[in-house]
């Protein structure tokens, strides 16, 4: 019998805190490429990967299917309605902040198991939202690889050290 979730919550600040500190979090980040296969990447305002080109992207919530968790995810940080399957799956990687945690705290960092996925899009993006990333730039993949400023997560998608997939 297909049980399914109970409605998505988010975890009061407190309760992720131990979460982040014991286990690791899924996530899922995304891969846009636009007419001319540049990825569009944000300047990342908060731990982990803060002050650094990082494309966008979330975690899932408790009782969230990957499915509304992408479409979440993709509308939250672009502005796009955009279902799973419109999507192409990259692969699965790990993340490892050491030292780096979204409140800042010493002695424990983030450790994300990330599902990225490819979008090709097409015409121009609506008003990006500014609470994850203070800036946006598209980059051609070749440039990235090259730029210090882009986090080497980032690059991981696009030189072959995928996990999984």
């Amino acid at each position: 019998m297909l049980i399914m979730p109970s409605k998505p919550e988010k975890i009061p600040a407190d309760i992720f805190m131990q979460i982040v500190r014991h286990a690791p979090l899924i996530s899922i980040d995304l891969l846009l490429h636009n007419e001319n296969n540049e990825i569009l990447l944000g300047w990342r305002n908060n731990q982990p990967a803060k002050d650094y080109w990082f494309v966008p992207g979330g975690r899932i919530y408790k009782n969230e299917t990957i499915g509304e968790a992408f479409a979440r995810i993709m509308s939250a940080e672009t502005g796009i309605s955009l279902d799973i399957e419109q999507a192409q799956f990259h692969g699965i990687y790990e993340h490892f902040h050491p030292e780096q945690n979204f409140m800042n705290e010493t002695g424990f960092g983030t450790h994300y198991i990330v599902l990225a996925f490819n979008i090709q899009l097409t015409g121009s993006l609506p008003s990006l939202p500014m609470y994850q990333h203070s800036d946006y730039k598209w980059q051609a993949i070749r440039d990235l690889l090259d730029d210090t400023l882009v986090h080497p997560y980032t690059k991981d998608y696009f030189n072959g050290k995928k996990l999984v997939g």
